[in-house]
């Protein structure tokens, strides 16, 4: 099997716009929720989210491609122009035919679906039928669709839809391809953009969505005793994956090694997670990289805030990693640049790529004190120096479909 590496990353967030913005933002623990602002929140319960600052979606797509798309899309064109640019490619047309892309999504075109059905079923509006566009607008696979048409790639395109655990699966799929051979080049990651009326109505439904009170930023809490929720965030989060010995031969800056995947699915229970099936997928991401659970300095945790999935997720890292649990770095980003569904994967890799290259390990954000139950090291409040040789990244969604990715230095 071939060794694969990251030669190049993009990403939106609440932070704002490219990895630069996201990495100061969660370095300086600096909270990216806020109050809504981008849909109707009329009929909205203490509305906040983690959304993307002063998005200009034109200055990534003309006004007449914009006809064709959703926030979601723009958001992984953004991400993936970064993450082009960032791996300097020039490819031949041969080199095209093997290279791909492979972009997660939890809930695809939301807000362009949302629309269309306020157009038609609110009488006042007096539509009488969708807009012509709104297909190819909502369709899941969209993002890796317009990816490949802007990069001209002619190898496999798909898209993965596996809730939260999206963009996770997505990279480690595309992973396994280049392993396999199938594939030299992916561009792999997640995007969603679930700021809409009636997705946050829809998470209001299930009273899991974390309230603003007097401080909005603060509202998210991974592994805190006082935690209350989640917080939706939305954005995208972008890798150039590549051969190794490709990116050797052309001299590419390799920020990581993508050395590990593990993917598994409880099968028990739709909302309610297991602790050893995660535990599971995280031995599996370990294994293949053939690293022992000691050279993993810090994990960049799923950490929800929710009452179940944080003493759960901590149980699942007791049992993957034994004894060296206690002396693990564990952070949740989600407390920065909230749940950003399908995306929150790819950015939450990018965090643990980051904490290899800058020897800094970001925080769990608004952790007020601590649980019983959560016992393990979250990083709480400050970002702290640390080497970071290996690091995992887990996504455990609803449904029990779990995915772990295993980073390494690169050599």
């Amino acid at each position: 099997m071939r060794r694969v590496v990251i030669t190049g990353i993009g990403a939106v967030s609440a932070m704002g716009v490219g990895v630069p913005a996201l990495w100061d933002g969660l370095a300086a623990g600096r909270s990216g929720v806020r109050r809504v602002t981008k849909c109707d929140v009329s009929r909205l319960n203490d509305p906040i989210a983690a959304e993307v600052p002063s998005f200009d979606p034109t200055a990534y797509v003309t006004e007449d491609e914009l006809l064709l798309l959703d926030r979601f899309t723009v958001f992984a064109l953004a991400a993936a122009a970064e993450a082009w640019k960032d791996a300097g490619l020039d490819l031949t047309d041969e080199e095209r035919q093997r290279a791909g892309v492979l972009i997660g999504t939890a809930l695809g075109g939301a807000g362009r679906e949302d629309e269309a059905y306020a157009d038609l079923y609110d009488k006042q509006r007096g539509a009488i039928r969708p807009h012509p566009f709104t297909v190819p607008r909502i369709m899941y696979n969209a993002a890796s669709s317009h990816i490949s048409m802007k990069y001209h790639l002619e190898g496999v395109a798909l898209c993965v839809a596996t809730a939260c655990s999206s963009a996770s699966h997505a990279i480690g799929e595309a992973f396994e391809m280049i392993r396999a051979g199938r594939a030299d080049v992916m561009i792999a990651g997640g995007a969603d953009a679930p700021i809409v009326t009636g997705i946050i109505r829809a998470w209001e439904g299930m009273r899991i969505l974390a309230r603003a009170g007097s401080d909005p930023s603060a509202a998210c809490r991974p592994f805190s005793a006082d935690r209350q929720g989640i917080v939706l965030g939305e954005g995208a989060g972008i890798v150039v994956l590549e051969e190794r010995e490709r990116a050797m031969r052309r001299g590419a800056v390799m920020h990581a090694e993508l050395a590990g995947y593990g993917a598994t699915a409880d099968g028990r229970h739709i909302t309610v997670p297991s602790v050893d099936v995660p535990a599971r997928a995280m031995r599996m991401a370990l294994a293949q990289a053939r690293l022992a659970p000691e050279e993993i300095a810090y994990v960049n945790a799923h950490g929800t805030a929710t009452r179940l999935n944080d003493p759960t997720e901590t149980a699942a890292i007791k049992q993957a990693f034994g004894a060296h649990a206690r002396k693990l770095a564990v952070s949740s980003t989600k407390s920065m640049h909230g749940h950003a569904m399908g995306a929150s994967g790819a950015i939450e890799l990018l965090a643990a790529l980051m904490a290899i290259e800058r020897g800094v390990v970001p925080p769990t954000a608004n952790y007020h004190e601590p649980d019983p139950e959560c016992d393990l090291d979250y990083v709480p409040n400050q970002s702290r120096e640390l080497t970071v040789d290996a690091a995992i990244s887990s996504s455990l969604a609803f449904g029990g479909l779990n995915a772990v990715l295993a980073v390494r230095r690169a050599a």
